[in-house]
Order: C-alpha cells, then sequence, then structure tokens
C-alpha cells in the first residue's frame, strides 16, 4: 500500500521518502550522505550549475597547463601567463571555452554520485546509522566510479577537446553539438569516453577521500552527537579540506586523464603507456602540472557544493515531511 500523503502544520508531505539523516543529523548530514533520488538530482544539479560558474575559469587554467608540454611546443611560462594570452586573444568569454559541457553534465553526474553514495551507503550502515572508516571509503570510491561511467568521462572528454581545439591557431568547433558531432563522426561514440581507466582512477579516489575526510571530520565536530548538526560555514570549510586532501592525492591521475582526453591522445596506446611516456619525456614533476590551479578549484568547488547542497536539503526538509 502507498504511503499517505498530506498537507499539515504549514509543511507539504515528503514524497521523496523518509532518510535517516533527515532525523537523525539534520541537513548537514545529508550533505555528507548524498540525499539521492529526485532529492539528490534536484539539490546536486542546482548547486553544480552555480559552482562550476564561479570556480570554471580556474579549471580552464588548470587544463591548459597540463596540455602543455616542454621544449619548442611549450606555449605558457605559468599560470599568471596562461590567463593573460587567453584574455588577449579570446577576450574574458576565453576563460570560458568549454563551460557549457560542465552545465550540461553537471545533473547526471550529480545523481549518479549521490544517488550511488545513498545506496552503497544504506547497505554498510550500522544499526544507528554509522558509516565506519571502510564503509566511508568504499561507499565513496562506488560513486565516484559510477559517476566516472555514466558522466564525467563523456563530460571531460568533450571538455578537454573543445579546450584543446582552442588552443589551435583555426579552432574547427563551432560550437557544443557542432563540437559533439565532429568527435563523434572522427572517432565514433568511444571518442568521447577516452581515458575511461584514468577517469575511474580519478573519480573515485576523488570520492573516497573526500566524502572519508567530510564525514570523519562532522563526526569529529558533533562528537558523533546525531542531535547536534554542523553550521553551513563549517560545512564549507570541512569541504574545501576534504577537496584539498583529494588534489594533493591524486593529482598524478589528473594529469593522465587530461592527456588520454586531449586531440593528442593518439600518440599514446593506453594509460600505462602515457604514464611511461610523461615520465620519460618531461620527469616525474610533470605528474603535478596544474597543481596550484586545481587546488584552488577544487577547494572552491567541494565547499561550494557541500555548503550549497546542505542548505538545498535543509529547505527539502523544511518543505517536505512525511507522516
Amino acid at each position: 500500500m502507498l504511503p499517505k500523503y498530506s498537507y499539515h502544520a504549514n509543511t507539504f508531505s515528503n514524497p521523496f521518502g523518509q532518510r535517516y539523516w533527515m532525523t537523525e543529523k539534520g541537513c548537514a548530514a545529508a550533505a555528507a550522505s548524498g540525499g539521492g533520488g529526485l532529492k539528490g538530482i534536484i539539490a546536486g544539479g542546482i548547486t553544480g550549475g552555480i559552482e562550476i560558474c564561479i570556480t570554471y575559469p580556474t579549471e580552464y587554467v588548470k587544463t591548459q597547463l597540463q596540455l602543455d608540454e616542454k621544449g619548442e611546443r611549450k606555449k605558457y611560462k605559468g599560470i599568471v601567463d596562461c590567463v593573460k594570452q587567453t584574455v588577449s586573444q579570446r577576450g574574458l568569454p576565453g576563460l570560458y571555452r568549454g563551460l557549457s559541457v560542465l552545465i550540461y553534465g553537471s545533473i547526471p553526474k550529480s545523481a549518479a554520485r549521490f544517488g550511488a553514495f545513498e545506496s552503497l551507503k544504506n547497505h554498510m550502515k550500522s544499526e544507528n546509522g554509522q558509516l565506519n572508516t571502510s564503509a566511508k571509503l568504499l561507499s565513496g570510491l562506488g560513486a565516484g566510479i559510477c559517476e566516472a561511467v555514466v558522466a564525467v568521462t563523456p563530460m571531460e572528454t568533450i571538455k578537454v577537446k573543445f579546450i584543446n581545439d582552442q588552443r589551435s591557431a583555426h579552432p574547427k568547433f563551432k560550437g557544443f553539438f557542432h563540437g559533439v558531432s565532429e568527435i563523434i563522426k572522427a572517432e565514433g561514440i568511444g571518442g568521447i569516453y577516452k581515458g575511461l581507466t584514468a577517469t575511474i582512477l580519478k573519480q573515485g579516489s576523488n570520492q573516497a577521500i573526500r566524502f572519508y575526510v567530510l564525514l570523519s571530520l562532522k563526526d569529529l565536530y558533533t562528537g558523533k552527537d546525531p542531535n547536534k548538526t554542523v553550521p553551513k560555514p563549517i560545512v564549507g570549510v570541512f569541504g574545501a579540506i576534504a577537496g584539498a586532501a583529494s588534489v594533493f592525492s591524486n593529482t598524478p591521475l589528473d594529469v593522465l586523464k587530461t592527456r588520454m582526453q586531449g586531440l593528442e591522445a593518439s600518440k599514446y596506446r593506453n594509460t600505462a603507456d602515457c604514464a611511461l611516456q610523461i615520465l620519460k619525456n618531461e620527469g616525474i614533476h610533470a605528474f603535478y602540472k596544474g597543481t596550484v590551479p586545481r587546488l584552488g578549484r577544487v577547494c572552491l568547488d567541494v565547499g561550494i557544493t557541500f555548503m550549497i547542497y546542505d542548505s538545498f536539503m535543509d529547505l527539502f526538509n523544511k518543505l517536505f515531511v512525511r507522516h
């Protein structure tokens, strides 16, 4: 029998279904645990669109520096030079080249990530709704793998190819849909799934680290007291710390992913060959190209994401109550 929902006490009944963190830890916990379902898609999609518009220029610069090679082909002297050249040649809009790709992909990425995390968490949580260390890591890992396959790989591949195309003297992509059609026409559907292995490794490790650090910091702050919530600014700080931890841990995987998804990816046989060629030709420091701009973007990204997502979950919890 379907549950009954009714208007009561100035609130709407909850069509999303009850979640333990809504009653035990409040909306701050919901941000870390994902939300899932329709609620997660809506909150995550809105949050993703907002944070992408704020942080995208740092993503653009990071990708440009990672695609830059040594020797005669080296184009940029550093972050500031990359920004100056881009603005000089393309104007400020040049720093937003490829933004539409991430906006189009934000909703499915958020849905896959938070939905997978909730599903895995529900299988791993203890009787009192807590996640132990391995459960936090494995749930985050599964969420990252899911989003990598469903949305991140095609979205990131298209984004990198768009940015790489912008580097050429005569860009051939006239817009998002034209660019995607040209990629598929030239490389088939597999053309938007370049670097899948590297992306799975990157996203899996990213989310495992971020969810683990964020949830652990929240547990530390609340003392695992189910009646204590985490203020929004503190959620943002915890998110930034979690983002920084992931950057220092897996930037080499991000460099590999970027190279495997670039327009010159054909010169690499596979991810392992890409790693060997970078190590041989450019040295180990090349695996940490773009760390500074990526650090700024990711810390801001993760902090904003969890703060805004937390706020929307708070709003949903006030509007929808199951009786």
